[in-house]
């Protein structure tokens, strides 16, 4: 039987899962946790295979309950639930210690296929993410190397000017370059981090400090 803590903010994500999983026979969900420290006391007092963990709870970061969590327990298997379909926030995951990344708009699909993976000792990651993940392969990004390391000097320039929320108009008059060649620099940001959304390159901006 694998023995799972499910760990999210939202009672209706948790009963949903509890849903998907009723009639497995190899998957009992043990306990669940509604904040990062109540998953990283859960899952220090007792012993569960896999931590199903939400990226955007409240509390402890989530990163840093996988990391202190594998301190205390190394063999404890983390599969990462996130809205996030950006490969960044897969790759930060396992950089952390997963061995899995999951988004929740493909949870009924993947999530028995995934547990069963990451219990395994296998590593899981959407299929939609595998063509970013070639891509990444082909650009040559190790584990130890961020996605905006990718970014010639103009490039990085302009994602630090749409991290602060600045218009394709606004970084055009702060250069002085057309709004196009801007929009071409966005346009190759996006390609090479893996980003799809203008939101999501601001909330990536904020969270590796790239804002002053």
């Amino acid at each position: 039987m694998i023995r799972l803590l499910v760990a999210d903010d939202h009672p209706i994500i948790r009963q949903g899962l509890r849903q998907i999983l009723k009639n497995i026979p190899d998957i009992s969900i043990a306990a669940e946790a509604g904040s990062g420290d109540e998953a990283m006391q859960k899952a220090a007092a007792d012993d569960f295979d896999v931590v199903i963990l939400d990226i955007s709870m409240p509390g402890k970061n989530w990163l840093d309950v996988i990391r202190e969590s594998k301190i205390i327990k190394p063999r404890l298997v983390f599969l990462v639930l996130s809205r996030h379909a950006d490969i960044q926030y897969a790759l930060t995951a396992f950089k952390a210690g997963a061995s899995g990344y999951l988004t929740k708009n493909n949870i009924a699909e993947e999530l028995i296929v995934a547990i069963r993976k990451v219990y395994s000792g296998e590593n899981y990651i959407s299929p939609d993410f595998a063509g970013k993940l070639a891509q990444y392969a082909t650009a040559g990004i190790s584990a130890d190397k961020l996605p905006h390391d990718l970014l010639s000097p103009n490039e990085f320039k302009v994602l630090c000017m749409i991290a602060r929320g600045k218009t394709i108009k606004q970084i055009a008059e702060e250069f002085s370059l057309g709004q196009s060649t801007v929009s071409t620099y966005k346009s190759r940001i996006m390609q090479k981090m893996g980003i799809d959304t203008n939101a999501d390159l601001i909330r990536y901006g904020l969270e590796h400090d790239l804002v002053d």
